[in-house]
């Protein structure tokens, strides 16, 4: 069997990687850059160590096990199945935007064959993938959809960063677009996800359920956040109460926040999209959105109402952020909320340098026009440190040592620890 995986980022690199271990597979990006550090089994995104790349990539793409990278269309012909794991991102309107799923699917029309089955893995809204990327391939195909090829949907799960919660035991959901077809794909997966599987009647049931996940934790995540406003204005710990609260057996332990990345921060525009086009106005959904995205310039406001209590003015005072990725302990700085916080501090008048010691500086560069900072410098001395991912690195940071005495010490995360009179 003959297995392309299509995008090679956060979803697809894992996945590839665990199938070759019992597959002959094909991984296809369509970015040259990517192929030729993988080739040379290095992964930007630190999901996969250089050890397992080495351990299953093959030289060639005759080899009957293991995985050949590549860019070109032609070396992904002829295969049993394919899986789509390319984003599904929003626009600047908070609208999916189709474009890298539409672009994946009409690469697999122009090469897939009769009896071949497509696996799409994308978060989406229930009903898409028939009805937007199933079309796509007939058109480029020729081919008849459930006659001269098939469909499946099981949803990724990958949590960046995370070691322990990985790709193979985290319970995978199957769909199929025939019953044959889905037992296919249950069993595909089955044979390599050591959690197990859990099979559902349709695609679109699977789709569903994918989106809901993340749409459930926006609004847990939505309601601690108007807590810690609430409670902000009645001058009570958010943190301490909420460790209060933690002592009863079913209360669910979320945590304030700016709520980023690639699935939290815009899956939820998904459903909501769909529901909107069925004539339903999502209210919580969305309600959910308007509270998590107003977290950076609360924070920012708050930073500024400080430091004017304190007489220091606002205007070219310096700040030092600290962090940059939409979360801990990872590089990923897609969809990050930090810097719609950055962007808001220098609305403000502030100065703002940016140190993260994970986040790749190229990228940040290139994606969100800021210079990261090597390393902090000894001889300045900030009137304000944020501290807004708690990377590890971050454990046993002492901001006091970088900043003014007469300043101001935010922690986003409650990350740094301070003592009964409030020294950290």
């Amino acid at each position: 069997m003959k297995i392309v995986v299509i995008g090679l980022g956060y979803v697809g690199l894992p996945l590839g990687v665990l199938l070759a271990k019992k597959y002959n597979v094909i991984g296809f990006d369509i970015d040259k850059k990517r192929i030729s550090e993988l080739g040379q089994f290095n992964d930007k995104t630190n999901e996969v160590e250089a050890s397992d790349l080495k351990s299953v990539t093959k030289q060639s793409n005759n080899a009957s096990l293991g995985i050949f990278f590549t860019n070109k269309i032609d070396d992904i012909r002829k295969a049993d199945i394919y899986i789509v794991t390319v984003p599904t991102p929003v626009d600047k309107f908070n609208k999916p935007d189709f474009t890298p799923l539409i672009k994946a699917s009409e690469t697999v029309g122009k090469v897939i064959d009769k009896g071949a089955i497509v696996i799409f893995e994308s978060t989406v809204y229930p009903g898409a993938t028939e009805e937007i990327c199933v079309p796509v391939i007939e058109k480029n195909s020729a081919l008849r959809f459930n006659k001269d090829f098939f469909a499946g949907y099981s949803p990724e799960r990958i949590n960046p960063g995370d070691k322990v919660n990985t790709l193979e035991n985290i319970v995978k959901i199957t769909s199929g677009s025939t019953p044959e077809t889905a037992l296919k794909i249950d069993n595909l997966y089955k044979s390599i996800i050591s959690a197990g599987t859990f099979p559902v009647s349709s695609i679109k049931v699977a789709e569903a359920s994918k989106v809901i996940e993340n749409a459930q934790r926006d609004i847990n995540i939505a309601f601690v956040n108007e807590l810690a406003k609430i409670f902000n204005l009645l001058a009570i710990d958010t943190n301490e109460v909420l460790d209060a609260a933690s002592t009863k057996w079913n209360f669910i332990n979320f945590r304030p926040g700016m709520v980023g990345g690639h699935c939290i921060g815009v899956d939820p525009y998904y459903l909501a999209h769909k529901a909107q086009e069925l004539g339903y106005h999502p209210e919580i959904i969305l309600s959910g959105r308007r509270m998590n995205d107003s977290m950076s310039s609360y924070i920012a406001y708050e930073v500024v109402k400080i430091a004017l209590e304190k007489k220091i003015k606002v205007k070219n005072a310096r700040v030092l952020l600290l962090g940059i990725t939409f979360k801990e302990n990872c590089n990923d700085i897609r969809n990050t909320k930090v810097i719609d916080l950055y962007k808001s501090l220098v609305e403000f008048g502030f100065i703002v340098d940016v140190y993260d010691p994970i986040a790749d500086k190229i990228e940040v560069k290139k994606t969100l026009h800021i210079n990261l900072l090597k390393q902090i410098p000894k001889n300045q001395k900030y009137h304000v440190a944020i501290l807004a991912v708690k990377h590890d690195e971050f454990n046993t940071f002492d901001p006091v040592l970088y900043v003014k005495k007469k300043s101001v010490i935010y922690d986003v995360k409650s990350y740094l620890t301070c003592d009964v009179d409030g020294k950290l």
